[in-house]
């Protein structure tokens, strides 16, 4: 036992030499980090830095960089709002976007800003909820369900958003309670030719030359919030080996899952979605082709799909790794072999590795049909998600909040009620290419004779059917949408429209599926992981980080630089470099330089540093994610890892895997040199410059 044991410490000891973790603020290695880098993390540090970070709603992290609500995130990050607030007249994403004064500042349609208020776990009270449980499915149900109940108390008596966040896959339950914001407007935001300069050629790559910012403020009661908490901006950035910080909300990692869930991944769900990116990405380059305006609307969900299906190559691609994968056997099998050599252990914990195993073979069966458009959450356009939300809110409020589906609780109702009366612009023609694709890849996946597919279609082709869906339907008037969900049951049940009745076709069999994965697979995993945390827990001691779930973490590192392919790569690059780079590209497209950074080039300190790298643990769900010092102040702005770090889904990598940030003194810089704004500047760094 004792051998067993040592061999399992030294491992992770190993492990977690590297600066890897995307670590629990109220659980933070500050062992680790007093012994590493001599840095002792107080209670009110932690706190400042947690009330300062924002979770944005479009799917990236952000930061409070003043006392008067300015957010600091990435461009990309607020493009949907961008592409929302934009007309063929005045494209901002485009051109860009600057209020120089407080009245030009734009109210956004459905974007939320979550600040983390408090933290409480729960884990008790929800795995107490299903102590008697005759089952894993019962047991589920009955977590599910108080969940629910203590997700909605704790609203009703802080007035707060509350979510219950599962971590280490089942193995914990903490409630999070979030000041959220929706009085949200646009401040300024550059042209997409220097925020995301280098296009898709030079996404996940490094060196980068991008201005990938954008700059909101939160508004509370019709003034500018008054932050008590923010993030001060560092006068001198930072230098290279300097400890750096990441405060953000990483979206989804599997790093501790079990090898007989990474072989599914590998085998049945990356394969099928990278396909179905593919095809989505091919079918929004030919809309975009059709005329300028396709090309606007669709531009945002085209970057997504480029985005998406990049990303998921690389993740894909570090799972068919032999040497990856040898590794996480290695691992497993030290952990199971602890374990069995322990009678209690082994009778407590030992049978996880294979119910995981057995669920993923269970999940193997309906996969492809539960996860097909339609029958599955996504793939079908906005406006049947619309029609959906409002077909299943008519069966599920009448329940009481802890017997819905988890996302029509109580507690939830206001989030879903920004996104379905948000009075941004519908594109009736976006909306039909995205049904007509949804509904021939449900064919194509299910069959061309499945019962389900004939009843959709109703005897037309996948792109005749959606063209009279879509313009058949009401639910783009924001005022009709609005008349069902209040209207209730009896309002969408009277209601015949096509969307709304196109919903209706396939939410049987989606619900039937939904209640198959949690019973067969949801339930099994959460009853395997709690057991594995468990035992990880044992050997390990308590400072384990959880695999990433769109919450507030804090990751860690230096600022540094990496070789590749025999050759050093700096850390930083320069304003000079930006310009040397259009030059060797002869300034075409997606390296052609915008007009005003040609006419302002006299203008900067062509050595200012731009873009950087560090070691920090990063994934999807960070951009936009401040960096930091020791002192807690800005330094840079997370927008991207390079190619290397997509692995970091699965497993982390510090010899080569970087996150790459925008430099805070090129934001400075370019603010008041480039866009003439002394006064935005003035506001990040507490004084007028030059």
């Amino acid at each position: 036992m004792k051998r067993f044991l040592l061999a399992l410490l030294v491992l992770s000891s190993s492990a977690f030499a590297a600066d890897e973790g995307m670590w629990l603020l109220n659980k933070l290695p500050h062992k680790l980090l007093q012994a590493k880098y001599g840095f002792a993390a107080s209670d009110a540090w932690v706190e400042h830095v947690q009330k300062s970070a924002v979770r944005i709603s479009t799917g990236g992290s952000g930061s409070l960089v003043s006392a008067r609500g300015l957010v600091l995130t990435n461009h990309h990050v607020g493009a949907d709002m961008l592409e929302k607030l934009s007309t063929s007249a005045h494209n901002y994403i485009e051109s860009g976007f600057f209020a120089r004064q407080a009245s030009e500042e734009v109210p956004c349609p459905d974007i939320e800003m979550d600040i983390l208020w408090t933290i409480e776990d729960v884990s008790a009270r929800v795995n107490g909820a299903a102590s008697a449980a005759k089952s894993a499915a019962e047991g589920n149900d009955a977590r599910r369900k108080m969940i629910a109940t203590i997700q909605d108390e704790a609203h009703q008596k802080s007035g707060l958003k509350c979510e219950i966040v599962t971590l280490y896959q089942g193995g914990a339950y903490h409630l999070y309670s979030y000041r959220t914001y929706t009085d949200v407007r646009l401040v300024m935001a550059p042209e997409k030719g220097i925020a995301f300069y280098g296009g898709d050629p030079d996404n996940f790559e490094y060196p980068r030359y991008d201005l990938d910012m954008c700059f909101f403020r939160i508004y509370e009661g019709g003034k500018p919030l008054a932050s008590e908490h923010y993030l001060k901006w560092s006068a001198n950035g930072t230098q290279k080996d300097e400890l750096v910080f990441v405060a953000g909300h990483p979206g989804r990692t599997e790093r501790l899952f079990t090898v007989a869930h990474l072989e599914f991944l590998r085998d049945v769900v990356y394969p099928m979605a990278l396909r179905n990116l593919w095809r989505r990405e091919v079918q929004l380059a030919s809309f975009s082709g059709r005329s300028e305006e396709n090309r606007r609307i669709a531009e945002g969900d085209f970057f997504g799909a480029q985005n998406s299906r990049k990303a998921r190559t690389g993740i894909l691609q570090g799972l068919q790794d032999g040497r990856l994968m040898e590794k996480k056997k290695a691992a497993e099998q030290k952990l199971r072999a602890a374990v069995a050599a322990n009678p209690e252990w082994q009778k407590q914990w030992g049978d996880a590795w294979d119910q995981i195993a057995r669920a993923e073979n269970a999940y193997r069966e309906f996969y492809a049909r539960y996860t097909a458009p339609g029958v599955g959450r996504s793939g079908m356009g906005a406006l049947f998600g619309s029609g959906r939300d409002l077909l299943r809110l008519a069966e599920e409020k009448p329940k009481d909040s802890a017997s819905r589906l988890r996302e029509y609780g109580d507690s939830r109702l206001p989030s879903l009620e920004v996104r379905l009366l948000s009075p941004a612009p519908v594109y009736a023609q976006l909306e039909i290419d995205a049904l007509a694709s949804g509904l021939q890849l449900a064919a194509e996946l299910l069959g061309g004779n499945d019962p389900l597919v004939v009843k959709a279609l109703g005897g037309l082709s996948p792109r005749l059917c959606a063209e009279k869906v879509v313009l058949g339907s009401k639910l783009a008037d924001l005022a009709e949408r609005k008349r069902l969900y209040e209207g209730g049951k009896a309002a969408v049940d009277a209601c015949k429209d096509p969307l709304i009745e196109l919903a209706r076709v396939f939410d049987a069999e989606n619900r039937v599926l939904r209640k198959r994965y949690e019973d067969q697979v949801e339930a099994v995993e959460r009853e395997a992981y709690a057991k594995i945390a468990a035992a990880q827990f044992a050997v390990f001691g308590e400072e384990l980080y959880p695999d990433a779930t769109f919450t507030l973490r804090l990751a860690f590192g230096t600022v540094k630089g990496y070789r590749e392919n025999g050759k050093d790569v700096a850390p930083y690059t320069d304003f000079n470099g930006l310009y040397a780079r259009s030059a060797e590209r002869k300034n075409q497209p997606p390296f052609e330089l915008p007009e005003r950074w040609v006419e302002k080039k006299a203008a900067l300190d062509a050595s200012t540093p731009y873009d950087f790298i560090s070691t920090c643990d990063i994934i999807g769900g960070n951009s936009g994610s401040p960096v930091i010092n020791k002192a807690g102040e800005v330094v840079g702005l997370i927008f991207d890892g390079n190619i290397q770090s997509l692995v970091l889904d699965v497993a982390y990598d510090e010899e080569q895997a970087r996150a790459v940030s925008v430099d805070s003194r090129a934001i400075v810089e370019s603010l008041r040199k480039v866009y003439e704004l002394p006064e935005l500047a003035a506001e990040l760094t507490g004084k007028v410059g030059p």
